[in-house]
């Protein structure tokens, strides 16, 4: 590798809102983020599926009765 090309690479830790801390490496010396694994609704299990506007039913209901072609 050259000399003076490559930013340094260092120990960092990622601060989530949620108050999750991990330490890993990176450029930057600090990274915030909004969510994280711990958090997210998707690794948690909380994760809803709603359909508030109806689409499914409407989708149902307007091709309901078409012949299949």
């Amino acid at each position: 590798m050259k000399k003076k090309v490559h930013p340094k690479y260092q120990p960092a830790t990622i601060m989530c809102a949620c108050g999750n801390v991990v330490s890993t490496r990176s450029t930057k010396e600090t990274i915030n983020v909004e969510i994280c694994s711990k958090c997210h609704p998707f690794f948690t299990g909380k994760q809803k599926f709603v359909d508030s506007e109806g689409r499914v039913d409407k989708f149902y209901k307007k091709y309901k009765n078409q012949r299949k072609g």
